[in-house]
């Protein structure tokens, strides 16, 4: 059985391109996802109107949904930040922090990797990596296993995440498949050896934040029993072309 799913990030609404936002849905459409996830990042300043437009996106798009909180997610400086850092997130994104979304022949789990003591890099709580092991541990025998959470567990140096050893050893316990971020704006597609877990990053979907002359892209991502193919959709003269295509053996 193949599973398909749409990975955007970073989507920045305020800081967006008119043309990416116009054209995504159906292009996102086209592909028939079993699950479109959002990896973080959809407004650029937390402001109400943004999530507002953030909603009326991803109310486009197709679902099921599963969304989680990047840094530009929470009120930059206010004291909104220390006592109701994730009010407007829950009120116009998701009321879970942590969502699940179970579809067939897939079982996905959301975290919030950005607390509000926390400027811009990432962690992931004791109780987040227990967690991964309990919800993707005990799917069904045969799904597909997807984490989805902003900072990318793989990053080292300054932007490595709190609770990285702890993430990783769950990820290993609980058998995930797929591992999704953004965050770097920047798509990469890494995995260490068949049947492992593939981590996807995802680049900026709509945003005019873009780095290294990418532009804006999001990717496809088809799981079938014997691979894992990661195509990298782009925005190119007013639409979106398949650029690099990554296939990961799973057996």
């Amino acid at each position: 059985m193949s599973v398909v799913v749409a990975h955007l990030s970073d989507l920045h609404l305020g800081a967006d391109d008119p043309r990416a936002v116009e054209s995504i849905v159906d292009d996102v459409a086209r592909a028939r996802p079993a699950l479109t996830v959002v990896t973080g990042d959809s407004t650029m300043r937390a402001r109400t109107g943004e999530f507002r437009r953030v909603r009326e996106l991803l109310d486009a798009l197709p679902g099921p949904l599963l969304t989680v909180t990047g840094n530009h997610d929470l009120p930059l400086v206010s004291w909104r930040r220390v006592l109701r850092p994730y009010r407007r997130y829950r009120r116009w994104m998701d009321t879970d922090l942590d969502p699940d979304r179970q579809v067939l022949g897939l079982t996905a789990l959301g975290l919030q990797s950005m607390p509000r003591w926390r400027w811009k890099n990432g962690r992931v709580s004791a109780r987040q990596a227990a967690m991964v092991v309990r919800v993707l541990g005990g799917a069904p025998a045969g799904d597909l296993r997807l984490l989805a959470l902003h900072h990318p567990p793989l990053a080292i140096g300054t932007a490595r995440i709190l609770g990285r050893d702890r993430l990783l050893d769950a990820i290993r316990a609980a058998r995930v498949d797929l591992v999704l971020a953004g965050h770097t704006h920047v798509p990469e597609v890494r995995a260490f050896r068949p049947g492992g877990p593939v981590f996807v990053v995802a680049g900026t979907s709509v945003s005019r934040r873009t780095r290294h002359d990418i532009g804006c892209s999001w990717s496809l991502i088809s799981a079938h029993e014997s691979e894992v193919v990661v195509r990298e959709r782009y925005l190119r003269d007013d639409r979106w072309v398949t650029g690099r295509i990554v296939t990961v053996p799973r057996i």
